[in-house]
């Protein structure tokens, strides 16, 4: 049946059938939209995202992904968002991927579907994702985290990647990011013994940016947020994409990336209206062009 399930045929089916309902998040204002396993709600010019999967702690499956695709996608192409921030419970951000799932699975399985190729997707957008990470953030809920453009912690929050007592390694990122985040010696501890690590620690080794208390959290991240989204979209993306590049990169091809989207920004209309509001001692009003 799981075999039946990866198949390409029930993908694409899913696919479609929540890309149709996608349409509906985009004409979204204040209220609530909901998927099987996510809930979009806008608060203004930010879209928060919550992973809705109580009962597993939302642990990430096919549905959870495709859930989460497509409402990415929505609010990335709805004008009136500058910003999203993905949250859980408050229990679990995400406690990891769906074990169930993936215990009967053979390599083959796993192999040709590209197991979790598609939850990537998240990091495609133009638009930053802020993480608010309360409870546990755990193998793929720890990897989708990383896959965010901020990660805020709730100072109940937990982080880990424990595949390696499940026999396996982490596949959705967690040995590559975590390594560019806190080094290669805290990698590889927290992936060799599978230990968790606290909100506190998370912030001194760099995983996370602020840690706020629980109840605080997703607001403090919708603050972020909307200060973010008060910005240029085009200028917001370009910073996005030029610090991406300085942590995928070399130095030099960084510092050449960058100054290729600096000198491009004075392209904008929106370049023009920032300095020209500087100078004339008022706020700007950026048009995003």
């Amino acid at each position: 049946m799981l075999r039946t399930l990866l198949s390409r045929s029930v993908l694409q089916k899913t696919t479609s059938s929540l890309a149709a309902r996608s349409l509906a998040a985009r004409s979204v204002s204040c209220t609530t939209v909901s998927y099987e396993t996510v809930l979009v709600e806008k608060h203004e010019n930010v879209a928060l995202i919550t992973l809705n999967r109580p009962k597993a702690l939302n642990s990430i499956n096919l549905q959870l992904i495709a859930d989460l695709n497509a409402a990415v996608m929505a609010v990335n192409e709805d004008n009136d968002v500058g910003a999203i921030v993905l949250t859980g419970s408050k229990k679990a951000f995400a406690a990891g991927a769906d074990i169930k799932m993936m215990e009967p699975l053979s390599f083959a399985d796993t192999y040709k579907t590209g197991l979790f190729n598609d939850l990537e997707q998240v990091t495609k957008g133009k638009k930053p994702i802020i993480a608010a990470v309360n409870g546990f953030a755990l193998g793929g809920g720890c990897e989708l985290a990383m896959m965010c453009d901020i990660i805020y912690a709730g100072d109940k929050a937990k982080f880990g990647q424990p595949e390696i007592t499940l026999g396996v390694l982490p596949g959705a990122g967690g040995t590559q990011r975590l390594t560019r985040s806190v080094g290669k010696s805290k990698a590889m501890e927290m992936c060799l013994t599978g230990n968790f690590i606290d909100a506190n620690e998370a912030k001194q080794i760099g995983l996370a940016a602020q840690v706020y208390p629980n109840e605080e959290l997703v607001v403090k991240s919708i603050e972020t947020a909307k200060k973010i989204a008060s910005f240029s979209k085009i200028a917001v993306a370009m910073n996005k994409e030029a610090v991406n590049v300085a942590y995928e990169t070399s130095l030099q091809h960084g510092l050449d990336y960058e100054k290729r989207l600096f000198y491009a920004s004075f392209a904008t209309k929106d370049q023009k209206e920032g300095m020209g509001a500087f100078v004339e001692k008022r706020k700007p009003e950026f048009k995003d062009e």
